[in-house]
């Protein structure tokens, strides 16, 4: 693979710090499903230790870096023109209820640009990240989307409620999985275990990382306005099946 940038590298490694609690927190989450008054005040401090722990090692490298976190919302630092987006726990309702799929999401922008991502997946030990025009990488080996042409062989992922956003007889014929985390879906798309992923009223943390990576892995996306937080929606997919794709779903 290529030699990566020190602000990925330094994403990377916050993330692997990361991953460390949670994947702790995960173990006793589990255990926590029997009883009465149940794991949600567990998952929301472990969400939010994520969540700094990842802020403290950015920032220690990067100090004068923005930050949109979705726990501690925004902080403008000195440089405002490079923001790092964070997301500590996407899927977080998996976490909650001991499904292991979920991820931490970690994205960079720069002059309003998605310029490199990481999308972590600690209990499977799954890496995907990329940076602008050095490719997509799962676990250090190169990745592409998928190259299948006809809706009707594909496999899609979505999130939300899908019944809004389907206007054709013919998608709603075809194979759609609901996995609960958006992250994952969309670097399922960009290593082609998913052919493409629709969902709406998102935000921005859940998606960001997400973004660059199927870029680099060859696929495209919608046009994402990045000055906004949430109510975004989003479309990847392999650039074979895009515009396909794009006409058969509502608002986009």
């Amino acid at each position: 693979m290529k030699s990566i940038s020190a602000n990925l590298n330094i994403m990377i490694k916050a993330s692997e710090k990361a991953s460390k609690t949670l994947i702790r927190d995960f173990g006793e989450v589990e255990k926590l499903q029997v009883s009465i008054k149940g794991p949600s005040d567990f998952v929301t401090n472990a969400d939010t230790y994520a969540e700094k722990i990842i802020i403290n090692e950015l920032s220690k490298a990067r100090k004068n870096y923005s930050i949109l976190s979705e726990e501690c919302g925004v902080i403008k630092n000195k440089d405002e023109d490079n923001v790092w987006i964070i997301d500590p726990i996407d899927g977080t309702t998996n976490f909650l209820h001991g499904i292991p799929h979920f991820a931490i999401s970690i994205a960079l922008k720069s002059k309003n640009e998605i310029i490199c991502g990481v999308i972590y997946d600690p209990i499977k030990d799954e890496m995907f990240y990329a940076e602008k025009n050095n490719g997509a990488y799962f676990n250090n080996q190169r990745i592409k989307v998928s190259k299948r042409k006809n809706l009707e062989d594909c496999l899609f992922a979505t999130g939300g409620n899908d019944d809004l956003i389907i206007k054709s007889k013919t998608i709603t014929k075809l194979s759609i999985r609901k996995s609960g985390s958006a992250a994952l879906d969309v670097a399922y798309v960009a290593a082609g275990r998913y052919d493409g992923y629709f969902q709406k009223n998102l935000n921005l943390w859940d998606i960001a990382a997400g973004i660059i990576i199927v870029k680099e892995a060859g696929g495209q996306t919608n046009e994402v306005d990045l000055n906004k937080n949430d109510n975004i929606n989003l479309i990847a997919s392999s650039s074979s099946i895009n515009e396909k794709l794009s006409r058969n779903l509502i608002n986009f």
